[in-house]
């Protein structure tokens, strides 16, 4: 008895998908909670597993079609007998059926008259061979297009950036962080970090820890606007921006405020290698409340980080440079990071918007305050 594979619930308010790559083909075997099928939504991609081991016997739906949820879009034969493919047997060679009648003898032919004497002409010139033309032929291979359907996350992912532009009063706001103590600290305790946690102390759960506290003295950037009313959030959901070939993503670390360092360096390297695996869950990417984005592990010195919706700010971090600085009249030279904070003027001052950002820069370059709270 065949068993339907059916589009399931991807995520709330989703209600189609569109095929993504089929990862069997017609007649394979399948094993069961094997991935058979990416299925791609405004939101994520996930891959659909089997129901139950068997034969992928019928694919109804092809790379690109859109399917509802609960739509039927392949068929598995779990009694595990693959199809055989039809043979086409070749054609019985037909006897030649031999004449039984011969050919009657052809009567002889008459004579052929004298030919008369012809006048002797001369002979006509050689035609000359073409001449080929000197101008080269068009080079292929110079101009050629490609044209590409965008993915419904990339999709959406255009439409959200362009909505953050047109409906927000966005500013950007900078500071720059002297980034010698948490380098130092990092040094000093990286390899007692790395032996009992499993993960190396990076930079982002420093950030993440300064700007849950910089959030809970400016509560404002960690509100967003619902119609006529500012929601403001007691809990702290970091969205992290995490760039894939899908697109930019940005799953949330819930309830932020709760994690450790190693929990938070552990979530954030989860992320990544699923968002590179197409294995983020659609509700990991809703309801972040506030998000952090860096450029840096690209090279980026400076940018204005667009804001996610409906949050109300985001963080961009940059390269770390060393560059001269002046420490007590003195010029130094120092390991500088470019911070920017983007945020939403309708709801956000910019007193409140500066002074968020001076506390993250407080707390990364004095980080036992990180530690303190205060």
């Amino acid at each position: 008895m065949p068993i339907d594979l059916t589009v399931p619930t991807v995520g709330e308010s989703i209600t189609e998908v569109e095929i993504g790559q089929w990862l069997k083909a017609e007649g394979d075997t399948v094993q069961k909670d094997e991935n058979v099928v990416a299925l791609e939504s405004e939101k994520a991609t996930v891959d659909l597993p089997a129901p139950a081991a068997g034969v992928l016997t019928k694919i109804l739906k092809k790379k690109g079609d859109k399917a509802a949820v609960g739509e039927i879009i392949a068929q598995i034969d779990a009694a595990g007998a693959a199809p055989k493919a039809t043979e086409s047997k070749p054609a019985e060679a037909k006897a030649a059926k031999s004449s039984k009648t011969a050919a009657a003898p052809a009567p002889p032919a008459a004579p052929a008259p004298a030919p008369e004497p012809v006048e002797e002409k001369a002979a006509p010139a050689p035609t000359p061979p073409p001449v080929k033309s000197s101008v080269p032929a068009p080079a292929s291979g110079g101009r050629e297009e490609e044209v590409v359907r965008m993915s419904p996350l990339r999709r959406t992912v255009a439409q959200r950036l362009v909505e953050s532009k047109n409906t927000m009063a966005m500013l950007t706001t900078f500071n720059e962080v002297d980034m010698s103590a948490v380098i130092a600290l990092r040094k000093q305790h990286q390899d007692a970090f790395v032996a009992r946690h499993g993960v190396k102390l990076g930079f982002m759960s420093f950030f993440v820890r300064a700007s849950i506290e910089a959030l809970k003295a400016i509560p404002q950037l960690n509100a967003s606007i619902r119609g006529t009313d500012i929601v403001y959030h007691n809990y702290f959901d970091i969205s992290i921006a995490i760039g894939s070939d899908k697109g930019l993503v940005a799953p949330a670390l819930r309830n932020a405020e709760r994690l450790s360092f190693s929990e938070v360096e552990k979530a954030i390297a989860d992320f990544a290698a699923r968002a590179k695996a197409n294995k983020l869950k659609p509700d990991e990417l809703q309801s972040g409340t506030f998000t952090i984005t860096n450029g840096g592990v690209y090279g980026s010195l400076l940018s204005t980080p667009i804001i996610n919706p409906p949050q109300s700010g985001i963080l961009g971090m940059h390269s770390i440079q060393e560059r001269p600085i002046a420490v007590a009249g003195a010029v130094v030279i120092r390991p500088m990071m470019n911070i920017a904070l983007s945020y939403d003027h309708r709801l956000v001052d910019g007193r409140e918007a500066v002074t968020f950002l001076v506390r993250v820069k407080d707390m990364i370059e004095n980080p036992a305050r990180i530690l303190l709270e205060i």
